[in-house]
C-alpha cells in the first residue's frame, strides 16, 4: 500500500433518528457531514468514514465483556485520540450532560495498555469508546 496515503477506517452502523443522530455527531462530537440519502448520512469521525443507517427496529445488542473491571458492550466503536483532545472532549460531553455507560477513566493502569477511556450512547443506543493512550506507540504494544 501507499503509506504516504492514510487508509481510512469505515463503519456502517444503526440508527433510528437521522436527525437525532446528525445533532449528537455534527453538532456534539463536531464531526463534519458528508454525503447523505433520505435514509443514511455519512460523517467525519475523527478522518474516517462512519455511515449512520436509519433501521426501523431494534438491530442493537447489549452483549457485553468484562475488562478491567467494567461492563464493557461487545459491540462499539470509536476513535485513539491525542491525550489532550481525549481530556478536552471529556470535558465538552460532561458540560453537555451526556451520561456516560463507563465514566471516563485510566485503564490497566501502570501497565503496558495503560489508556484513558470514556463509553457512551449515541441517541439511538450505539455505544461509543473514546480513547487515548499517554504513549501512542503503545496502541498495539503486548
Amino acid at each position: 500500500r501507499d503509506v504516504a496515503s492514510p487508509v481510512v477506517f469505515h463503519l456502517a452502523f444503526p440508527v433510528r433518528d437521522l436527525a437525532a443522530a446528525r445533532a449528537f455527531y455534527g453538532d456534539l462530537l463536531g464531526c463534519d457531514e458528508g454525503r447523505c440519502d433520505a435514509r443514511w448520512v455519512d460523517f467525519d469521525f475523527f478522518g474516517h468514514q462512519i455511515t449512520a443507517h436509519l433501521v426501523d427496529d431494534d438491530a442493537l445488542s447489549a452483549e457485553a465483556n468484562a475488562v478491567d473491571g467494567d461492563a464493557v458492550p461487545a459491540r462499539h466503536f470509536g476513535a485513539v485520540l491525542p491525550w489532550t483532545d481525549w481530556h478536552t472532549l471529556r470535558d465538552r460531553l460532561a458540560g453537555a450532560g451526556v451520561v456516560f455507560r463507563i465514566p471516563p477513566k485510566i485503564r490497566f493502569a501502570g501497565q503496558i495498555g495503560e489508556q484513558a477511556t470514556m463509553f457512551f450512547d449515541d441517541p439511538s443506543g450505539n455505544v461509543i469508546e473514546m480513547k487515548s493512550f499517554r504513549d501512542p506507540a503503545r496502541l498495539f504494544a503486548r
